[in-house]
């Protein structure tokens, strides 16, 4: 670990014929920070997602610039060294829990699936990790989630297993893209108080996708403006939110509904 952000970006990508649907986006992260990144839809949100984690090319995309995590730059490892960082150092948490998440395979194979990828120990180790990790999620600690398949689960409850995957091998980042926009709103709550304690007890530092800008305010102590491929703005909440200074970042702020009095 070195000195300075854990991530350090600046990028452009795009996929053919489009190619610039990011633009020499640039942001800072810090070791244990949560971090909004705001944007319209198609404004290049998981775009972004997927360039830091190497994993746009197998979407036809391309990325350049410079993805510096722990100070190395992401862009020129080769694949089998990205496969160590993925999961191990980077968690994700993707969009869609019921489409995440393999039908065929119980909750138990699948946890143990991302436990062998960067990991080894006793099948009993193993079992102990997961029953504590799934109880630090506010699920089910027992055997009987373990042999369930993914249909036996609430959407609320598939995406707490999301993030008991990600947190899995205890990263320093996870990457959370559009983690509660399929929930309804208590259960919204729910993931967003879980991902602000997840960050107090294990120093996790948190890149926090969505275009909501009630959800973040409510998460996050800065947020990036995302807009037309580039970061237009960044800066603390507070900020953003009283005195935000790019026109489209006002917009933004002014469409957010108003209690009625």
């Amino acid at each position: 670990m070195t000195d300075g952000p854990l991530l350090k970006v600046r990028l452009s990508a795009g996929y053919p014929p489009k190619t610039n649907v990011l633009r020499d986006a640039a942001f800072e992260l810090q070791p244990g920070e949560i971090l909004g990144l705001v944007g319209e839809s198609g404004s290049g949100k998981s775009t972004l997602a997927l360039a830091i984690l190497r994993l746009l090319n197998y979407r036809g995309g391309a990325v350049t610039g410079e993805i510096r995590f722990q100070g190395r730059d992401l862009i020129p490892l080769p694949e089998r060294e990205m496969r160590h960082i993925r999961g191990r150092d980077i968690g994700f948490v993707p969009q869609s829990p019921m489409t995440s998440l393999n039908p065929a395979l119980r909750i138990g194979t699948q946890l143990n699936e991302a436990w062998t990828a960067h990991a080894n120990g006793a099948l009993s180790r193993r079992r102990d990790r997961f029953l504590s990790l799934l109880d630090s999620v506010s699920l089910p600690a027992g055997d009987t989630l373990l042999r369930r398949h993914p249909s036996e689960l609430s959407v609320g409850q598939a995406q707490r297993l999301l993030i008991a995957m990600s947190i899995l091998h205890k990263p320093s980042l996870v990457i959370a893209d559009e983690a509660t926009s399929a929930l309804d709103v208590v259960t919204q709550s729910e993931i967003l108080k879980l991902l602000a304690r997840l960050n107090r007890d294990l120093n996790m530092a948190v890149l926090y996708i969505s275009h909501d800008l009630l959800s973040v305010s409510s998460l996050c102590q800065r947020v990036a403006i995302l807009h037309d491929g580039s970061i237009v703005e960044c800066g603390p909440i507070e900020q953003i939110f009283c005195d935000p200074h790019h026109p489209y970042t006002r917009r933004l702020i002014e469409a957010i509904p108003k209690n009625p009095r």
